[in-house]
């Protein structure tokens, strides 16, 4: 069997029993970076293998996990923090095992994400929402952000420290009236949520100099 297994975000003690339990149990566990997941199988004495598995691992990797599945072994899929599969190189694992028609079970092991934890303190209407993981670096990003403000959903997406400001001055441009939650850290130490128009939360987090992860949500268009 594939366990997929969401790990903790930031605090180590926002995971599963099940999930602990699960990562104790399999033969090899599947890591994105196995120096990150070291730091929590350490913290909860777990001594289970490790096994890499990233966004650059080459097919005849991916061809090793198959092999270890057919031939009857237990695994654990990873990423570093949140659950695989979700703007992560574990998507498209999971998608090849599907498509080699490998008959082994593929078993969620819910738990922390960041998309959930920020939609779920947000404020802003979450019965349908669009997600769109990390923004493109270049090509594209203008056209996305006038979809974002014509979405007629709550549009939430991942950011990166060092593009966090360029986007909020973004959103500024093209939906300057429009109330956006930023999520910074969220369950770590220096957790942050900055709330207001893209204008006042880009002042504040430019006041702050804020460094982090961050997850954006945008209040959809209600023309």
């Amino acid at each position: 069997m594939l366990y997929i297994i969401a790990t903790p975000i930031g605090n180590l003690s926002d995971i599963s029993l099940r999930a602990l339990e699960t990562l104790k149990q399999v033969d090899f566990i599947l890591a994105e970076d196995t120096r990150q997941t070291k730091k929590l199988l350490n913290h909860y004495d777990i001594k289970t293998p490790l096994e890499s598995y990233h966004q650059h691992s080459k097919l005849t990797k991916t061809e090793k996990i198959i092999k270890l599945l057919k031939d009857g072994k237990n695994l654990a899929l990873v990423t570093d923090a949140g659950t695989p599969g979700i703007s992560d190189p574990g998507g498209k694992l999971i998608s090849q095992i599907v498509g080699a028609n490998c008959h082994s079970p593929i078993i969620p092991i819910p738990g922390p994400s960041a998309l959930t934890a920020a939609a779920s303190i947000s404020g802003l209407p979450t019965d349908s929402f669009t997600f769109l993981g990390f923004l493109p670096t270049k090509k594209g990003r203008e056209t996305l952000f006038k979809e974002i403000s014509a979405s007629t959903r709550t549009v939430i997406f991942y950011e990166s420290t060092h593009r966090v400001l360029k986007t909020l001055a973004s959103l500024k441009q093209y939906c300057p009236t429009r109330q956006v939650v930023v999520c910074r850290e969220l369950t770590k130490k220096f957790e942050s949520v900055y709330r207001g128009t893209p204008e006042q939360v880009l002042t504040q987090i430019q006041k702050d100099k804020t460094k982090g992860e961050f997850v954006v949500l945008v209040e959809a268009d209600k023309r």
